[in-house]
């Protein structure tokens, strides 16, 4: 997709999207045969349920339907949050992130898996996991050293809320 579709797009489909509540995070559009598919990301603070995925595809729907905006060929509509293991591009989606595992990748070529605790605007403060009987490590990563951040997927993470109240 051109970058001057993509903003023609993100330019007229942002305001619908934030009219219910929600953000914005990705536009994609790819050609699947002969037809294209129009693929949105949304999300929140509180995530997006179901019910406000289908109000925002419903709007996007109309909207693009009264625009040239993805010309005069077929396409597909798909609407949706991000995935379980999202990628981390802006503050809000640390922010989002705060008590999940990520993988960090940083500007000194080191990789660290750690758990994010709290995030500010200079940087988060995360968990790096003990590694055979040894206890957790708290360790400060400003934005500047992160190259790359990505959630990861955890299967049989303990509830320790629910062991501190045991």
């Amino acid at each position: 997709m051109s970058t001057t579709q993509s903003e023609r797009l993100r330019q007229l489909l942002e305001p619908l999207v934030t009219s219910q509540g929600l953000d914005l995070e990705e536009i994609e559009v790819d050609s699947v045969g002969r037809k294209r598919v129009l693929r949105v990301v949304v999300d929140s603070d509180t995530g997006a349920d179901l019910d406000q995925i289908a109000d925002v595809s419903r709007a996007l729907s109309a909207k693009l339907d009264e625009t040239d905006a993805m010309g005069a060929g077929e396409y597909t509509l798909e609407v949706g949050t991000p995935g379980a293991e999202r990628l981390l591009t802006e503050h809000r989606h640390y922010v989002r992130a705060t008590d999940r595992l990520a993988k960090f990748q940083l500007a000194d070529g080191d990789e660290l898996v750690a758990r994010i605790l709290k995030v500010d605007d200079e940087g988060v403060d995360t968990e790096v996991p003990g590694v055979k009987g040894r206890k957790a490590t708290a360790r400060r990563l400003a934005f500047d050293d992160i190259v790359r951040a990505r959630v990861q997927v955890e299967f049989s993470r303990k509830d320790n809320k629910k062991e501190e109240e045991a």
